[in-house]
């Protein structure tokens, strides 16, 4: 593993070609951002310091546990400590040391347009002047919910939430609620929020600090929660025979972006849809990564699979906190105030993600966005492959809309216990490296990688010589 000194790093930049840098232009089809700002020379060496974000993360330390406030952001799986951040903008990020990044994480999903885009930026100063909270009803809220319907197959009705986790919280309740079943079904490696009977083999930042579920969580939590094999029909099966008329609901991630990067074989999403009807149970997609992130209407829409219940978040915030889940009407109706099954939020639907999601939501809508985003998730996925290659490594990766992944592994990858065979140390070194370089990448091999709107083909191709760089070195 690679640790950041005290003083400097080196970094070296072997480029193939010239490239660009700067703010990124507002997405428009016919002119895909390209290029801005800059030139830098073909090759170049330069030298980062992270003094100040060393200064920085040893004082959280003494403030917060582990001195983050969400436990993958403190690298552990990778090495040395975190880079603290100062701002973004586009597809870049600067830390506290003005080292810059091309960030392929993107705050872990939200940034599809790119970080801080003018439009959002300005839209939420506007509804700020107004308040940035109401506690009461507001017009956003049908403006944002009616998008919402619009996009996702799913959904005829929508409650908004302030992150992913207590959508899966309301979501898990309702399912229950309105089957009258306890037991759910859930798989390896997925994580739906970190609500007491999720955390069961729950992939994401569970499976990067090595934990197999949380102390504190009673086991009377998950004792109704059964875990399946990804990809693998049988092992469904096998829990709904064993459990004959006591399944609420099948809860899976219809993309896995939790366990690095997972798809689905479409014949397993179609046998779950089937078996969830054979037996009186809901299909729930947790889109909360990829709903609005692989297409505009979620992997349901990618795939042509409808589930009963979806729950999102991330991008529908615009980069604001948000969460939601919505359903058949008929469903949602068991949601109080309308029926019986309580669910409640202080912040919940305020203005100021209200605003964000809408104007994200509106851009997203254009043609050609998804086409694009999965073309330059493409081309990043391909060349790094191909530089793996190259340089004998066993590798594998794959993409959808904008999101992709990939394992120090010979694929395809199905499912966690394959995922858990990548090579660690080497993603540690690789990461490690890549960051040294300006490349920032999601400080976990269990956690999927975000393209954007922002990103440039000159900031891929960049990307690409880095890595053949690092590669030629691991």
């Amino acid at each position: 593993f690679f640790f950041f000194p005290n003083t400097l790093i080196t970094m070296k930049f072997a480029l193939a070609a010239a490239f660009l840098v700067g703010s990124a232009a507002a997405f428009n089809p016919a002119f895909a951002p390209k290029s801005s700002g800059l030139k830098m020379s073909a090759v170049e060496t330069g030298t980062y310091t992270f003094t100040k974000s060393e200064e920085v993360f040893a004082e959280a330390k003494e403030l917060m546990p582990g001195g983050v406030s969400s436990p993958v952001r403190a690298f552990k799986s990778v090495g040395g400590n975190p880079v603290v951040f100062d701002r973004v903008k586009g597809a870049y990020a600067w830390d506290v040391d003005e080292n810059k990044y091309i960030d392929y994480v993107g705050t872990w999903g939200p940034a599809i347009l790119g970080h801080a885009d003018d439009d959002v930026l300005a839209a939420v100063s506007a509804t700020m002047a107004k308040g940035t909270s109401f506690g009461a009803p507001c017009p956003l809220e049908n403006d944002l919910a009616k998008m919402v319907i619009d996009a996702v197959p799913s959904v005829e009705m929508v409650r908004f939430t302030n992150s992913g986790t207590e959508a899966c919280m309301g979501m898990i309740r309702l399912v229950r609620a309105y089957t009258n079943r306890e037991k759910v079904i859930k798989f390896e490696g997925c994580y739906h929020g970190h609500a007491d009977s999720f955390l069961v083999q729950a992939g994401s930042g569970v499976a990067t600090l090595g934990l197999p579920d949380s102390p504190g969580v009673p086991k009377s939590a998950t004792q109704a929660t059964f875990c399946a094999e990804y990809n693998n029909l049988e092992s469904v099966k096998a829990i709904f025979d064993a459990n004959k008329d006591e399944i609420a609901a099948v809860i899976l991630e219809p993309v896995v972006g939790n366990s690095g990067f997972i798809k689905p074989d479409k014949e397993f999403l179609e046998g779950i849809r089937k078996l969830t009807e054979e037996n009186g149970a809901l299909l729930v997609f947790d889109e909360v990564m990829t709903g609005f992130r692989v297409s505009y209407g979620g992997a349901q829409e990618y795939f042509g699979i409808t589930p009963d219940v979806t729950t999102m978040g991330k991008v529908i915030g615009g980069g604001l906190p948000v969460g939601a889940y919505g359903g058949r009407k008929d469903i949602m109706e068991m949601v109080a105030p309308a029926g019986p099954m309580y669910q409640a939020g202080t912040l919940s639907g305020n203005p100021l993600a209200m605003t964000a999601g809408i104007e994200t939501m509106k851009k997203l809508k254009q043609d050609g966005v998804y086409q694009e985003l999965e073309r330059k998730a493409k081309k990043l996925v391909d060349g790094i492959v191909a530089a793996a290659t190259k340089h004998g490594h066993a590798i594998s990766g794959d993409y959808a809309g904008g999101m992709f992944g990939w394992y120090f592994v010979e694929g395809p990858v199905k499912n966690f216990q394959e995922a858990a065979k990548s090579d660690a140390d080497k993603f540690g070194k690789w990461h490690r490296m890549m960051l040294e370089r300006g490349v920032y990448l999601a400080p976990s091999l269990y956690e999927a990688g975000f393209m954007s709107m922002a990103h440039t083909d000159e900031d891929i191709e960049k990307t690409i010589a880095i890595a053949d760089e690092v590669l030629s070195q691991l």
